[in-house]
């Protein structure tokens, strides 16, 4: 549990009481790569923190996929759209490598929201972080030429360069396989 914990105090202490309800609240597992944790028309009932690990975010449009974000080892996972609304998913979340995560249910984390201030704190701050780096990634995708993206996330995350597959990377910088080698022959 410490890799939990020590995920979510940098955004703010966390009282005994509140981990006592998380390590009750919070399940511990290994999934293989390929597992689906969401599929595209499920509700989304549970929040990860991925421990260890890749996992990515995508959309079907047209029979393709639409890489619509990468997870890397401290970052939480979730359909927000789906596990606020209680609506099915659009997007279906994938495991990309071996990979060990906490998750806990909807109904735990409401609890918790409701009687840990400084849970709800950590919520709020965590859903600020992930809304901004959407509307970043949103805007780089409307304005920015397809290097300049490349180099955002050269610079931003590394990480997916070395460890996603050529066509996640593209579709999510949104281009095709071949204008994302071209880029990468010119560096």
């Amino acid at each position: 549990m410490k890799p939990f914990f020590d995920a979510f105090r940098q955004y703010a202490p966390i009282g005994e009481a509140a981990q006592a309800d998380l390590i009750r609240m919070v399940a511990h597992e290994s999934v293989p790569k390929g597992t689906v944790l969401l599929q595209a028309g499920q509700v989304c009932s549970r929040l990860y923190l991925l421990e260890a690990g890749m996992a990515r975010g995508y959309y079907l449009h047209d029979g393709k996929e639409l890489t619509s974000w990468f997870a890397f080892e401290g970052d939480v996972m979730l359909s927000m759209h789906s596990f606020t609304t209680r609506r099915p998913a659009f997007e279906t979340i994938e495991i990309l490598e071996n990979s060990s995560l906490y998750s806990i249910e909807y109904e735990h984390l409401q609890y918790l929201y409701a009687h840990h201030a400084e849970i709800s704190t950590i919520g709020r701050l965590l859903s600020e972080k992930y809304y901004v780096e959407l509307e970043e990634h949103t805007l780089a995708l409307q304005v920015m030429p397809a290097k300049a993206r490349y180099e955002r996330l050269l610079a931003q995350q590394p990480q997916v360069l070395q460890r996603a597959q050529l066509s996640h990377i593209a579709s999510y910088l949104g281009m095709s396989q071949e204008t994302l080698s071209r880029i990468r022959g010119k560096r």
